[in-house]
């Protein structure tokens, strides 16, 4: 039962780290990559759908994005999507494809986004200590059901904190490295 908190708890903090890195692949660091917009949701007959589901995204320079609708129907809605989403880029569209130019950052917005990168951090910090308070209640629970003894509750509380410490670590080293990422001109 232990070990299976112990499981459970790796595999959501994990998770956690996995959707703030996700969520840092839409944050421009003034080089195209399709990151930038392989989330943005457009209206595809009524559902919203991630643009990487509806083209082809590609990079033929550093600062080109090219989007291929799968569907010639969908390029307007992807066009539209792209035009309301934040990443402030103007899609300029021939009929056939979709081009982003991807512009160099100014020192302003450079600090919005760092500002941007150190807030999704701090949601993931939240989730992962929101996980091992969850994790610790459930190990009191088993104590006072007499499933495991009282050790057993200390060496796990144990794990669970340096397991929390080492994603907290593992969450401060990528918001630093894409912190420097942004500011690198």
């Amino acid at each position: 039962m232990s070990d299976e908190i112990l499981r459970t708890s790796r595999e959501k903090m994990e998770k956690a780290i996995e959707v703030m890195l996700n969520e840092f692949k839409g944050v421009r660091t003034g080089r195209a990559t399709p990151g930038l917009v392989e989330n943005i949701r457009a209206d595809y007959y009524g559902t919203p759908t991630p643009i990487k589901q509806l083209a082809t995204i590609t990079i033929p320079d550093a600062k080109m994005i090219l989007i291929k609708p799968f569907d010639q129907g969908a390029l307007a809605e992807i066009e539209k999507a792209i035009a309301k989403s934040d990443i402030g880029i103007n899609p300029q569209s021939d009929g056939k494809v979709i081009r982003l130019t991807v512009p160099p950052l100014s020192e302003d917005r450079r600090r919005q986004m760092s500002v941007m990168v150190k807030d999704i951090g701090e949601k993931a910090r939240v989730a992962v200590r929101n996980i091992r308070r969850d994790a610790n209640k459930h190990i009191d629970d088993q104590e006072k059901e007499k499933a495991i003894s009282k050790d057993d509750r200390f060496r796990l509380k144990d794990e669970i904190q340096k397991m929390t410490d080492g994603e907290e670590k593992r969450i401060g080293d990528s918001v630093e490295k894409k912190t420097k990422e942004i500011m690198t001109v």
